[in-house]
């Protein structure tokens, strides 16, 4: 082969490799890892605002504090006994007119003290008594208003106490029913005046008075032991219910005897919704803790 011929060949050789090189679809460049786009995750759905505000669940009523004072819960009863001593000892030597007055041939003023503060005190302890099962009621709960439903509730039953204190201890200046200090605080101790409705009246203010100091000592005897004192209050307006029908001089007034029935049918009427939705709150509770348990193989 000539020289002239290889050189022809090398150049259609050289032709033929370069219509091969462009006909070559160019190669894709390797993938690496710091190319590859992570696909965001999505966003997080929140849910819209109410516009009603948030109610917080109130405080339930044996686990409130009492905004009484210790010595405010003395300072009433004390005020109540310098009351009546105040009307039977020092006031007649005072005032030499009101002794007259108060020391006459029929002295009335002591026995009408009595009464007008027996009234007084029984009113005191059924509105304590009406608050009480009012503050525990579901309704109540859902209110923020129950810390002062439960310092009322508080404060009518020291008021209450220190009304029947007052109540008996001004008995002590009646010349015609002559109690002494032994007869009005020894329960049945009172002598020929009906003295077992009597008794049952100073037992309620016995009673009144362990509830009423029981708000004071909870944190020492616990929760379970105060529910239990306190459910005596029942105790204590039924005793001062049977107390004033059975002694009180004033039970065939048309206005008193409705008193009674309405105190004592609207505490009856309340006491029976507490329990009617205490126990369709349980049961509803109930229902829902078995729909939860899970079902076993």
């Amino acid at each position: 082969m000539t020289d002239e011929k290889a050189a022809r060949l090398a150049a259609i050789r050289a032709a033929n490799a370069k219509k091969a090189a462009a006909a070559e679809p160019p190669a894709a460049p390797i993938a690496t890892p710091e190319a590859e786009t992570t696909p965001a995750a999505p966003a997080p759905r929140v849910a819209p605002r109410s516009a009603q505000p948030v109610v917080a669940p109130a405080q339930p009523a044996d686990e409130l504090q009492s905004s009484v004072a210790l010595s405010t819960f003395f300072t009433l009863l004390m005020a109540a006994v310098f009351g009546a001593f105040a009307a039977v000892v020092a006031l007649p030597q005072w005032l030499p007119g009101l002794s007259a007055s108060l020391l006459g041939a029929e002295p009335k003023a002591y026995w009408y003290l009595s009464r007008s503060s027996a009234m007084v005190a029984f009113g005191l302890i059924w509105l304590s008594m009406l608050l009480g099962l009012s503050i525990t009621s579901k309704a109540a709960r859902l209110w923020s208003g129950g810390p002062t439903i439960f310092d009322a509730h508080q404060f009518t039953s020291l008021l209450g106490l220190a009304f029947g204190l007052f109540h008996g201890l001004i008995l002590l200046g009646d010349a015609y029913i002559d109690y002494s200090l032994t007869q009005v605080l020894l329960p049945f101790g009172s002598g020929g005046f009906r003295p077992l409705w009597v008794g049952l009246g100073q037992l309620a203010l016995y009673v009144l008075a362990l509830i009423d100091f029981s708000f004071y000592v909870r944190p020492w005897i616990g929760r379970g032991a105060w529910r239990m004192i306190h459910f005596l209050s029942f105790a204590v307006f039924l005793l001062a219910l049977a107390h004033g029908i059975g002694s009180g001089t004033d039970t065939q007034q048309p206005l008193v005897r409705a008193m009674y029935w309405f105190s004592g049918g609207s505490l009856l009427f309340v006491t029976i919704y507490r329990i009617l939705i205490t126990r369709g709150t349980s049961k509803a509770q109930a229902k829902i803790k078995l729909a939860q348990r899970p079902e076993s193989n």
